[in-house]
């Protein structure tokens, strides 16, 4: 899950970032409105936690701007503003949340968790199947046949985001950009060994094997008939 965050305050958008990468989650920081509209512009994200005092360009003009190029991700509006008049000015300039400032790290992903849940899944869906294979969203949980299988934070995202693109072949490139957010280097073997792990835990005590390598392509995650 890949989010952008958009604060000028530095203390407060290292707070953010350093607990939503701890939590498993993609993220992309702009200090400014300008910058954070142009990556909103430039990149898919999930969703796009947004201050509403940022220098050059303010959150709830880049909201109407996003809104305006037909960009419908949801935002989430920080604000140290709480009355209900500034609450609705949020809502109304396109923003699907507000959180008021100071707020507790807990409050904000538990808000996180729930937009993306109400964006990407059916309201009654909190599982990814494949198979036998059961990934528990709500719980962070994995399954096989019923045995629970232990999996790392990063072999959970890993997972998570192979069973969210199930059938469809992913590169190296795409799996570095969603999952670990840094630049490709193609002389780094990280994410054979990422993969590899992952294999043996899902796939070395169950048949059918459901992590396939598609050389030169990528992987995909499938049960092949």
């Amino acid at each position: 899950m890949k989010i952008l965050l958009v604060e000028d305050d530095d203390q407060i958008a290292s707070f953010i970032v350093k607990g939503l990468k701890q939590a498993g989650y993609t993220i992309n920081r702009a200090d400014n409105g300008e910058d954070g509209l142009h990556f909103a512009l430039e990149e898919d994200y999930d969703l796009i936690i947004a201050d509403v005092m940022m220098p050059k360009l303010d959150g709830l003009s880049l909201i109407n701007r996003l809104r305006q190029k037909k960009i419908i991700t949801p935002v989430i509006v920080l604000s140290a503003k709480n009355t209900v008049d500034d609450r609705v000015k949020g809502l109304q300039a396109g923003g699907d949340d507000y959180l008021v400032k100071p707020f507790a790290f807990t409050e904000l992903l538990a808000r996180v968790q729930a937009m993306i849940r109400r964006t990407n899944l059916n309201p009654e869906t909190t599982t990814l199947e494949i198979a036998d294979l059961k990934l528990d969203m709500l719980g962070r949980k994995v399954f096989r046949r019923e045995k629970e299988i232990l999996l790392q934070q990063g072999e959970f995202v890993l997972l998570e985001y192979l069973m969210r693109n199930a059938g469809r072949v992913v590169s190296k490139t795409m799996i570095m950009e969603h999952v670990w957010d840094y630049n490709f280097d193609p002389q780094t073997n990280i994410i054979e060994a990422r993969i590899c792990r992952l294999r043996d835990k899902i796939d070395r005590s169950f048949n059918p094997k459901l992590l396939h390598t598609v050389r030169g392509f990528g992987y995909v995650i499938e049960e092949k008939k």
